[in-house]
């Protein structure tokens, strides 16, 4: 045996761990593109589908069928037709609908069945369960076209979903509905699984996608999508990990209205909707990325974009009775010279400047924002994080809020002084500069024994 692989793969396994036991016993709504099974990934995701089910998660899956109908249209000499960015359901494509979503549910119930030897299905045993979940409605008439057969979800059944996955199945749901007078209906996979995660109030909704995320180009500048979307599977094009549902919200309203699944605001509407229906994480992840859904479960930093509501972490701006916790906070760092000491009536005095992030009421992130308008910029201070949840985003997200604050004022730059952390503030957009470059109300007060590094950043 190689002996550098216990080296690697215990550190791994216990780094991942903390993931696994956050994990336990939530339901996760995975919307499944059809993509993904014309690509041929099916087999590898569907095992990944099962560790994740192994390690305690609860799990339904929304399939999707896109190629395989336009398959089947072809076959027939049939074209798709759209409008309003949805299908026209006519009876021919009824039927190719549902021969492709046929022949897709054999073909995930038989990659679930696999059990061979040396492979990671070996004895694992996954019940699918699949049903009259979703009532839909029809889209009807709008602006004079006539959707016939193309629907939307009009209830989920969560009792029932949640019965079945209690058990240990898992709950696979079709794009289609049934009407309360027994008509069929051809749904989206996205409106199934957005609906059922709402209806479920799940933990997590992820979107498996032919997409990496959403860029961080676009959210800088959405007018130019179109142009940034061709980048969409250039590795250089960074992918913006997490935003904020305001910011999603904000980013959704300057795009365009989506025709393809490839335009951002495709899954971004989506990904909006669950958020404000309660659902705590939604993830946009490429399935071409192999493993990706572990990846982005079981590691820190994920491999898609990760659209989540502040409110959940307490993330909001300081007041008078967070003083005591915030000096709590910080004092640690002061006493080992990582911070410089500040003392109760300078936090008390400046607790309007403060952002806090707290969890269950007690405070574990903590930063100020100090303007400086004469030069168009603004300081971050205190930026603190506790040991304890050190690793697990907060310290990115504070500075997200900070950033957000000091944009708000109408501020073109953030500046941050540190002794220790110059390459955590690098890797975040920052640059190193000059003293000399601080304005001139903050050089008269920078500690030149400190020798702290100046890293600014460009907010506009």
């Amino acid at each position: 045996m190689d002996l550098v692989f216990p080296h690697t793969f215990v550190p791994w396994f216990r780094s991942v761990a903390p993931h696994i036991h956050a994990h336990r016993g939530k339901t996760f709504v995975v919307g499944l593109s059809g993509e993904l099974i014309a690509a041929g990934k099916l087999e590898s995701f569907v095992q990944d589908l099962a560790l994740m089910q192994a390690m305690g998660i609860k799990i339904v899956l929304a399939h999707g069928f896109r190629p395989q109908l336009e398959e089947q249209l072809r076959a027939k000499g049939q074209e798709s037709k759209f409008s309003h960015g949805m299908r026209i359901t006519d009876p021919v494509a009824l039927d190719c609908a549902q021969e492709a979503a046929g022949q897709l549910r054999y073909e995930i119930e038989a990659a679930f069945s696999l059990g061979l030897p040396n492979t990671p299905m070996a004895g694992a045993s996954v019940s699918v369960i699949s049903g009259n979940f979703v009532t839909a409605r029809p889209v009807g008439i709008v602006d004079g076209v006539d959707f016939m057969h193309t629907g939307l979800v009009r209830k989920i059944d969560a009792m029932a979903v949640r019965r079945a996955i209690d058990t240990g199945a898992l709950v696979m749901l079709s794009p289609f509905g049934f009407s309360h007078t027994g008509e069929a209906f051809n749904l989206s996979m996205e409106d199934v699984a957005t609906s059922a995660a709402i209806a479920l109030q799940a933990d997590k909704l992820i979107f498996v996608t032919e997409v990496r995320g959403i860029l961080q180009s676009i959210v800088q500048d959405p007018a130019k999508a179109k142009e940034l979307e061709a980048k969409q599977h250039d590795p250089d094009v960074e992918i913006d990990q997490e935003l904020a549902l305001a910011e999603a919200k904000r980013l959704l309203a300057a795009l365009p209205n989506p025709l393809q699944p490839t335009d951002t605001a495709f899954y971004l509407q989506h990904a909006v909707k669950a958020s404000e229906g309660g659902v705590e994480r939604v993830h946009i992840i490429p399935f071409l990325v192999d493993g990706a859904l572990l990846m982005e479960v079981f590691t820190h930093d994920g491999v898609g974009t990760m659209i989540v509501d502040e409110k959940l972490e307490s993330l909001r701006e300081a007041s008078p009775d967070d003083v005591g916790g915030i000096l709590q906070l910080i004092e640690p760092f002061e006493q080992d010279g990582t911070l410089v000491k500040r003392s109760r009536t300078e936090i008390e005095r400046d607790v309007a400047q403060y952002t806090v992030i707290e969890h269950d009421g007690v405070i574990f992130g903590c930063a100020a924002l100090y303007p400086f308008p004469e030069a168009s910029t603004a300081e971050m201070a205190a930026l603190t994080i506790s040991p304890s949840v050190q690793g697990q985003g907060d310290g990115e997200r504070i500075l997200k809020r900070i950033e957000q604050r000091a944009r708000a004022m109408g501020l073109s730059t953030l500046f941050v002084l540190t002794t220790r952390t110059m390459h955590w503030f690098i890797k975040r957009g920052f640059a190193p500069v000059d003293p000399a470059w601080l304005p001139e109300a903050r050089k008269r007060s920078y500690k030149w024994d400190r020798r702290s590094q100046v890293l600014v950043k460009q907010l506009k």
